[in-house]
C-alpha cells in the first residue's frame, strides 16, 4: 500500500551504563526497543515520539514479515499523509521500561544474578521511562522533538514537556490524564491483586514453570477492557444477547456476548504480554503526578516552549474530558500555546486507536502550525 511504512525491523539498543531510578535504586544497564519511521533531516529537527499505551510496545507502525495479518498498534496515524506523515516526520516509537517486547523489564535476565529479575526488578516511573527514552533520542542525534501519546502515552508526552521542556516543540496529548483518579487507581489495584492471588504466581518467579500466572493476568485484562470501552460502545457490540444460544444455562458459565468477548480478550492477552510487567506498568501510572514536585499543574509547565494539542473523547469515562481541560486550563493560567478538541465517539477510551480519521485532520493542521507549514 502506498500509505504504508511497509516492513520494518525492531532494533535494540544497549546501554552499558548505570541508571538511577526515582526510587533511588540503580538498573547497572538496560536494553531499549525501537523502531523508526520516515528520514531524519539534515539539522535532526523533524523527529517526533510518538509513545504506547500500558500495554503497548515498540511495533507502532507497518508489519515485520510481509505476511503478517496484524499492523503496528497505530498504524492508521504513520505513514505517508497520514497524521504523523512519514515523508515530513522522523517517527521514533520505542517500547516502556519495565515492559516485555525488548526494553529492560522484570522478564529480562538480571546481569547479577543470570536469571529473570521477577519482583526483584526495581519499581518504576513514567520518569524513569522518560530518562530511558531520552537516551534513545540521544542515541539517534535528534535535537529537536514532538511527542505524541494516547492514554498513558500522553502521560509520558506530558512528561517530556516538563523535564525536557528546552528540547521539546510539540506536544500532542490523547485521552490522557495529568494524574490518574482515585477510581482508575482502584481498577488497576483489582487486576494487580488478581496477578498476585494467582496459584501459579510462584511470587513472580514462574518464567521457568510448567504453568504459569494466566488466570491472573487474564483475569486482570478483562477488568482493563471494561474501562478502556463504555456503556453506550458495549450495548452497541453485545447488548444482553447469549452466546450461541436463545436462553439462559442456569449455571455459572458462559451466558452472554459480553462474557464471552471478555474471556477471549484475557486470553489472547496473556499469550503477548507478561505478568510482572502489568504490575509494574500500572503501578507507574498510579504513581504518576504531572504537578508533583512542582507545587501546581500551572507551575509545572511554567518553563515549557512547546505548542500543545489536547483531545478527548466524549465517552472516555476512563479519562474524562473534565481531565483533558485541567490540563487546558493550566496551560493558559502558563501562558503556553495551547489547542483543544472533544472529538464525539461512541467508542470509550479506546478512541484513541479506532477514531483515526477525525484526529488525523486535527493533527494534521497542528503540526503545520508548529512546523509553519
Amino acid at each position: 500500500m502506498n500509505n504504508s511504512v511497509g516492513i520494518v525491523e525492531t532494533k535494540y539498543l544497549h546501554i552499558d551504563e548505570p541508571l538511577t531510578l526515582d526510587s533511588g535504586k540503580v538498573l547497572s544497564e538496560y536494553d531499549i526497543a525501537y523502531e523508526t519511521y520516515g528520514e531524519l533531516n539534515s539539522d535532526k529537527s523533524n523527529a517526533l515520539l510518538v509513545l504506547h499505551a500500558l500495554t503497548g510496545d515498540a511495533h507502532a507502525a507497518g508489519k515485520h514479515h510481509p505476511t503478517d495479518k496484524k499492523v503496528g498498534w497505530w498504524d492508521d496515524m504513520i505513514g505517508p499523509n497520514k497524521a504523523f506523515d512519514t515523508n515530513k516526520y522522523f517517527i521514533i516509537s520505542s517500547n516502556m521500561l519495565g515492559g516485555c517486547s525488548g526494553t529492560t523489564g522484570p522478564s529480562s535476565i538480571n546481569p547479577e544474578t543470570g536469571k529473570e529479575y521477577g519482583l526483584k526488578f526495581p519499581v518504576i516511573t513514567v520518569g524513569d521511562a522518560v530518562k530511558v527514552q531520552k537516551k534513545l533520542i540521544d542515541f539517534l542525534g535528534v535535537k529537536k522533538l514532538m511527542v505524541a501519546g494516547g492514554s498513558m502515552g500522553g502521560m509520558q508526552a506530558l512528561e517530556w514537556s516538563t523535564t525536557h521542556s528546552d528540547m521539546v516543540e510539540a506536544c500532542i496529548i490523547i485521552a490522557s490524564t495529568s494524574k490518574l483518579s482515585t477510581q482508575a487507581i482502584a481498577f488497576n489495584a483489582v487486576g494487580r491483586n488478581a496477578i498476585l492471588s494467582d496459584p501459579n504466581f510462584n511470587d513472580g518467579n514462574y518464567y521457568h514453570c510448567e504453568k504459569q500466572p494466566e488466570r491472573g493476568l487474564s483475569i486482570a485484562r478483562m477488568v482493563g477492557h471494561i474501562t478502556y470501552l463504555c456503556e453506550e460502545a458495549m450495548q452497541n457490540k453485545f447488548a444482553r444477547r447469549f452466546q450461541d444460544k436463545d436462553k439462559p444455562d442456569f449455571d455459572f458459565n458462559i451466558d452472554f456476548e459480553v462474557e464471552s468477548y471478555l474471556e477471549h480478550q484475557g486470553k489472547i492477552f496473556v499469550n503477548r504480554f507478561d505478568a510482572n510487567s502489568y504490575l509494574y506498568i500500572t503501578k507507574a501510572v498510579d504513581y504518576y503526578d504531572t504537578a508533583q514536585g512542582y507545587g501546581t499543574l500551572e507551575k509545572a509547565f511554567a518553563n515549557s516552549h512547546a505548542k500543545f494539542l489536547i483531545i478527548s473523547f466524549t465517552s472516555d469515562w476512563l479519562f474524562p474530558t473534565y481531565q483533558s481541560k485541567e490540563i487546558v486550563n493550566a496551560l493558559i493560567k502558563a501562558h503556553k500555546d495551547v489547542s483543544f478538541c472533544e472529538i464525539q465517539s461512541p467508542c470509550g477510551h479506546d478512541a484513541f486507536l479506532l477514531e483515526f480519521e477525525t484526529q488525523t485532520k486535527i493533527i494534521k493542521s497542528f503540526l503545520n502550525k508548529v512546523n509553519h507549514i
